[in-house]
């Protein structure tokens, strides 16, 4: 038997109703295979700063420090945009746990489901083989350089250091050599100084894999080619705020955000998982949010944190039973409400030992 100890952090707006869609999962393949769970649920987000007036009280990074191992439902919302800077749930919160716990590599599938690619909005042709990884540096860049506002205007700096660079590139090129053996490199080296320290880094890491063929594009180019040729790419490695925006724009393959985990990652075991959706308050509290990607965030969770592929592979069995069956929220077609597809994905992992 192991105890699998981790921060439960439910966030804002939908995170509450999806995190618990999760945990009923978590709970059953606990039960399952005999484990012991042990969630340290804690405030994040703007409901720490109702409650406690602080994005990220202490108890809660301790938490989050101590077990090394995070499922984040999400963070943010309306109610909090006229707070400034750091007193913002996102900015205050998620930025400081990616830093301070050197998140720096965030791992994002995309791979259209067979059950969802009539529900996506590209034709069939454009999404059958789609199969790629965004890798995106996660501590570095603009959002975290130097911020402010002068009588004249304001200003985020950019910056990067070729040992960010190099890191991320390693971890990109050492995933390609478990895939098809392709990286493809995305910048904006034609206007930005970083962009041209980002491609010289990377260009010097490929010489150490010579197997694996490495790719160049420009950031805008590959907004395009994304969604007219995706079956072309292997192994995305990208910088954060490009990261950020051609991993959203990538969900349009798969049908829905609401079926995307993804995986922040340190060196060891040191993980946060969530999904790539926000906190979508437009319909938090009414049952409607899909928690497919939270559930396969969890899932991330055992494989990544605990080293428990075999439980992982039980969870992510049971949401595609779910997909094949129709056992989904409204955006993909289904009837059932937010509990009710946790509820389901739970009960067939206790059911199929």
């Amino acid at each position: 038997m192991t105890t699998i100890n981790f921060t439960y952090l439910p966030g804002d707006g939908i995170g509450p109703e999806v995190g618990a869609a999760a945990m009923a999962v978590l709970t059953a393949t606990t039960e399952r295979f005999g484990h012991t769970l042990d969630a340290e649920h804690h405030l994040v987000g703007g409901a720490a700063i109702d409650a406690l007036g602080s994005p990220l009280p202490a108890d809660t990074y301790a938490s989050c420090e101590k077990t090394g191992a995070i499922l984040l439902g999400a963070v943010g919302g309306p109610k909090w945009d006229h707070l400034k800077g750091a007193d913002r749930p996102e900015l205050g919160s998620l930025l400081p746990l990616r830093k301070n716990l050197n998140l720096y590599t965030n791992i994002r599938p995309c791979k259209p489901h067979a059950a969802l690619i009539d529900h996506a909005p590209l034709k069939r042709e454009r999404l059958e083989g789609v199969d790629f990884v965004v890798m995106r540096e996660l501590t570095g860049g603009i959002y975290f350089g130097d911020k402010g506002r002068d009588e004249q205007g304001a200003f985020d700096m950019c910056r990067y250091s070729e040992m960010e660079v190099e890191r991320i590139a390693i971890k990109a090129f050492d995933l390609a050599m478990t895939r098809r053996k392709k990286v493809t490199s995305v910048d904006k080296s034609n206007v930005l100084e970083t962009s041209r320290l980002w491609r010289e880094t990377v260009i010097r890491v490929a010489k150490s894999y010579p197997e694996v063929e490495l790719e160049h594009l420009l950031v805008d180019a590959m907004t395009m080619h994304m969604l007219t040729r995706g079956q072309d790419y292997d192994v995305i490695l990208t910088e954060n705020m490009f990261g950020d925006i051609i991993t959203d724009e990538a969900s349009v393959l798969c049908g829905s955000m609401g079926v995307i985990p993804s995986a922040s990652l340190s060196d060891g075991n040191v993980g946060m998982y969530e999904p790539i959706h926000g906190s979508a308050p437009d319909i938090a509290g009414q049952g409607k949010a899909n928690p497919i990607a939270m559930i396969l965030s969890a899932a991330w969770m055992l494989r990544l944190s605990f080293d428990m592929d075999l439980e992982a592979s039980a969870i992510e069995a049971a949401v595609d039973a779910a997909l094949h069956g129709g056992h989904t929220t409204g955006d993909l077609g289904g009837k059932l409400s937010t509990s009710q597809v946790g509820d389901w994905v739970a009960a067939y992992v206790k059911d199929n030992g």
